[in-house]
């Protein structure tokens, strides 16, 4: 999240009041984040998050509007999008609708478009432990399952094709060593992309950007774990591997920020979780190692590109690229055992 656009008072008001939200009581920009313009906004009837797209189109965000709002309406705790009541949408089949289709999720605000989703109560936990993360392989696998049934398709527009079209515009800014690696697992990631195994793994939609800071918590008890109360920041969304989803799990939540190394128990306690919704299939245990590395590098180039060429914004903190060249490199040296090795109950791994 960050301040690229800066967007009136009035012009909020206006809008969330058309949104049947009351007025507006107060408008405050939100720094973090990277990609679009947000806002708190407050209501005579509650707290929304106020999202204009920088990058994005309007072609392109009913994807990830209607994701949440399909996912909420099935009990899994997203912020839900606010229609606009006055939107007429088409009649007949979502994938029979004209491309230029009005979305009743998608609003116009200082001439970019833009959502107004439910704020999330709680907290983000910068510092999980085991617990927060078994809370979080619980929601990922749920969320997957609920996808099933998801009437649109968009590609991860951060998957593949975009880190083989992206590299060769970070690499003048490597050095030697740091470009080699590059090459090598784009190298790698195009090879494993081709195989049969690949084609193979379960799809759907994905958050694809699961982070810490993405998820919200309310406080346990000495007597009660902490509760995941939501998941935000669906705007990197898209359908692709379930197995890459977890994988960018795996490579945040699961890894000492400091040295890039794995945690095999907070890992452990995310994978357990998970597997008890959803169990592996053959071709993801053995993909899992790979698909790690292909997080790391996903991230890797994209906050290369970010810090490298990045946009001017009024609120704008660039993350640090070599934090995700580190957990690259660890993933490479040393790849996490399979999944049949780790320390799950037999239960949580057959599949």
């Amino acid at each position: 999240m960050a301040v690229y656009t800066d967007v009136g008072f009035d012009e909020a008001d206006a809008l969330v009041q058309r949104l049947g939200l009351g007025a507006l009581q107060s408008l405050k920009g939100i720094q973090g984040g990277i990609e679009n313009t947000n806002y708190f906004a407050s209501t005579e009837k509650g707290e929304f998050v106020l999202t204009l797209f920088e990058r994005l189109g309007p072609a392109q965000l009913p994807y990830y509007l209607c994701l949440m709002k399909h996912l909420a309406a099935r009990g899994i705790p997203v912020p839900a999008p606010v229609a606009d009541p006055a939107v007429t949408l088409p009649t007949g089949s979502v994938l029979s609708w004209p491309a230029d289709a009005p979305c009743e999720l998608v609003h116009r605000v200082a001439g970019k478009p833009a959502a107004v989703v439910q704020r999330l109560g709680g907290h983000s936990e910068l510092d999980p432990g085991p617990a927060h993360c078994a809370e979080l392989g619980h929601w990922l696998a749920r969320m997957h399952l609920a996808g099933r049934d998801f009437d649109r398709v968009q590609p991860n527009l951060r998957g593949l094709a975009w880190w083989n079209d992206t590299a060769p515009v970070v690499l003048p800014y490597l050095d030697e060593s740091q470009a080699t690696l590059l090459r090598a697992e784009l190298a790698y990631q195009n090879h494993v992309a081709a195989s049969s195994a690949h084609a193979a793994l379960p799809r759907g939609p994905v958050h694809a950007d699961l982070f810490r800071d993405n998820a919200m918590f309310e406080a346990g008890s000495s007597d009660t774990p902490p509760r995941l109360s939501g998941v935000f920041d669906f705007y990197f969304a898209g359908t692709d591997t379930w197995l890459f989803d977890l994988a960018v799990c795996l490579n945040d939540w699961a890894i000492d920020l400091r040295t890039g190394v794995h945690d095999a128990l907070r890992a452990d306690a995310l994978l357990a979780a998970y597997l008890t919704v959803r169990p592996l299939t053959g071709a993801e245990r053995t993909l899992l190692p790979a698909m790690l590395r292909a997080a790391a590098l996903r991230f890797w180039i994209s906050r290369l590109w970010d810090f490298h060429l990045p946009r001017e914004a009024s609120m704008l903190k660039a993350h640090d690229p070599t934090h995700f060249e580190r957990v690259l490199r660890e993933r490479a040296r040393t790849p996490l055992a399979p999944v049949q090795s780790l320390h799950l109950p037999p239960a949580a791994i057959a599949a």
